[in-house]
């Protein structure tokens, strides 16, 4: 009896291996085989595996997140993601109504976005720095990246509202998402099924085209402003 479940957490084939040799523990089980690219992991079965059982032997760094084939519908998991960015519009129309200049709108718009997100990522220092690291490559071969990542937001949050040195605020949005975004492409283009860091680790959000969209309209909009 094959049975397919998605584990959160490997980022090389020693997590593969030792999430296959955890599994493997269970009498029921006959083989296990782990894609740290996907998070998939086969598992060969005499019986089935109950979730609990296989939590039990996981080591603490990875997670069981459910059944692929259970996982909520998209729209839903995306949902907080959603309502942010809608407050988020909000917000910048209220400050700016009823004159909207775009040099004005957009500074503030990417304010309101660096300090909001910066929140939910400080929220849980640890959580985001192990989520961010299975995806962003500076916070892959720089272990501090990912730790000082959420006070480079906050920062650059700080700058574009009070309208400091914006120019070079650009800049590193332009430099410190295009990067993040060249991870993110690689996770949608290999399927891989892992948890976005964006909003910290305390909202679950899985990383899906609108990660993607998110950071191309902030790229978009620092682009623009360069110009």
């Amino acid at each position: 009896m094959k049975q397919i479940i998605h584990i959160e957490g490997m980022t090389c084939q020693g997590c593969a291996s030792s999430v296959e040799k955890a599994i493997a523990q269970l009498p029921a089980v006959e083989s296990v085989s782990a894609n740290p690219k996907t998070g998939v992991v086969t598992v060969m079965q005499q019986s089935p595996v109950q979730a609990d059982e296989i939590n039990v032997v996981l080591p603490h760094k990875y997670a069981l997140v459910d059944n692929l084939s259970a996982r909520p519908p998209k729209f839903k998991q995306l949902f907080p993601l959603g309502l942010i960015f809608l407050f988020l519009i909000v917000g910048t129309t209220i400050i700016h109504y009823p004159i909207f200049e775009t040099q004005a709108v957009i500074p503030d718009f990417m304010g309101l976005f660096f300090v909001v997100f910066s929140f939910f990522k400080f929220l849980d220092l640890k959580g985001f720095q192990q989520s961010f690291r299975r995806y962003d490559p500076l916070a892959k071969s720089i272990h501090f990246y990912g730790w000082g990542y959420p006070f480079i937001e906050l920062t650059l949050g700080v700058l574009f509202l009070m309208r400091l040195e914006v120019q070079l605020a650009l800049w590193l949005t332009l430099g410190i998402l295009s990067i993040t975004t060249l991870g993110v492409v690689r996770v949608l283009m290999f399927k891989q099924q892992i948890q976005c860091a964006c909003l910290g680790s305390v909202l679950n959000l899985p990383m899906t085209e609108a990660t993607l969209i998110e950071n191309a309209v902030m790229i978009g909009m620092a682009g623009w402003m360069l110009l």
